[in-house]
């Protein structure tokens, strides 16, 4: 456990935060966020792709135009490089068996980006590593064991009777899964400070990592919360689990999305939305704020002519889109940073953080800005 507050005078919390946190809730005490170096402009993807595949089939390069052109996507980060194509010239050639040279890349490279992300969050977090008493890793990169946790765990120095959960291969879901498991730990281990992190990697997904800090019952001048978690559901739709199809096989990780996704997403996502709201008495969908994993245009764009949102309520979602494509787990945390700065300004109360994954897998908290 973490060291508590043991005043008993009235919390009395840093000036951006306009409300009081509940006692015993779980809120979201710091985040960071990290990247590879390799930054790829999206009007830059599609020449570089077929330079590097040496691929000669104009019907798929006019295929790949289009579509980099409908994602939104401006810019995203790639653990990608020349260099490792040079060194690995195999990862070009289609169908060649890769997964043993994919993880020699992947592995080290996700450490590397959680430990960054980390360090950031813990910058802004201003308490010692040794305070930290759960990790909560999820990732969909990677595939070795021990697994990424504990080589993090060790080169960020935790205690070694640090409580470690492991979430892999949820795919876009997972970020919030993380935040749900941590809500569970905060609320349940009093003084427990948790840190949940994530990362994965041709027109919509980019490669990143992100960490936040997790606690209940924030610490008086120390911490400085900004999201309360409230009410986590997680539910799966029946005869789904094909639309969203992931295998390991020796080429290495490979998805395959539906076209029916969207409207699979769009044809339950009320209800979905009405659960998680009963929870706290709300019934206008555009008396709330949302953090929406920005899965792709198309799901956002169903979202939002569903549930008759305003243009302004996926701003959030649809710059995390444009600025990183789609990093999976972890693009719900970009959604919050910029969330966060708007926080800072004006906004609603309650809020719901979303994410939509393999299974068909929906991830919903109800979430309160402070």
């Amino acid at each position: 456990m973490s060291r508590t507050n043991g005043n008993d005078s009235p919390n009395q919390y840093p000036a951006q935060t306009r409300r009081l946190p509940t006692p015993g809730k779980a809120t979201i005490l710091a985040l960071g966020k990290a990247f590879p170096s390799q930054l790829i402009p999206q009007e830059c993807l599609v020449e570089g792709y077929f330079r590097d595949t040496k691929c000669v089939d104009l019907s798929m390069k006019e295929k790949l135009e289009r579509l980099c052109k409908t994602t939104t996507v401006k810019t995203r980060y790639t653990v990608m490089s020349k260099e490792i194509l040079d060194k690995y010239p195999e990862l070009a050639t289609e169908g060649t068996p890769t997964i043993k040279q994919k993880l020699e890349i992947a592995n080290p490279a996700v450490v590397e980006m959680a430990m960054e992300a980390s360090l950031a969050c813990i910058k802004e977090w201003g308490r010692p590593v040794q305070d930290i008493t759960h990790i909560v890793y999820v990732s969909s990169s990677e595939l070795r064991l021990p697994g990424g946790d504990l080589y993090l765990a060790s080169q960020l120095g935790l205690r070694t009777d640090v409580g470690r959960v492991m979430l892999y291969f949820l795919g876009c879901y997972g970020g919030v899964s993380g935040l749900r498991v941590a809500k569970d730990i905060a609320e349940n281990n009093p003084g427990s400070r948790d840190r949940p992190y994530d990362l994965v990697g041709a027109a919509l997904f980019g490669d990143g990592a992100a960490a936040v800090i997790i606690g209940a019952d924030p610490i008086t001048g120390l911490e400085s919360p900004f999201m309360e978690l409230h009410f986590a559901v997680q539910q799966f739709l029946p005869d789904t689990h094909n639309v969203i199809d992931g295998k390991l096989s020796e080429e290495g990780i490979n998805f395959k999305l539906g076209r029916d996704l969207p409207q699979k997403i769009e044809d339950n996502i009320e209800k979905f939305c009405r659960k998680l709201m009963a929870k706290g008495d709300l019934k206008d969908f555009n008396e709330l704020f949302w953090a929406v994993h920005p899965g792709g245009p198309a799901i956002l764009n169903r979202l939002e002519n569903t549930l008759k949102l305003r243009s302004e309520k996926l701003e959030c979602s649809r710059r995390a889109l444009m600025d990183y494509g789609n990093v999976s787990s972890n693009t719900i945390f970009y959604v919050m940073d910029y969330m966060r700065e708007e926080f800072k300004i004006e906004g609603e109360e309650w809020g719901l953080a979303l994410a939509f994954g393999p299974g068909i897998t929906f991830e919903g908290i109800l979430i309160r800005s402070l």
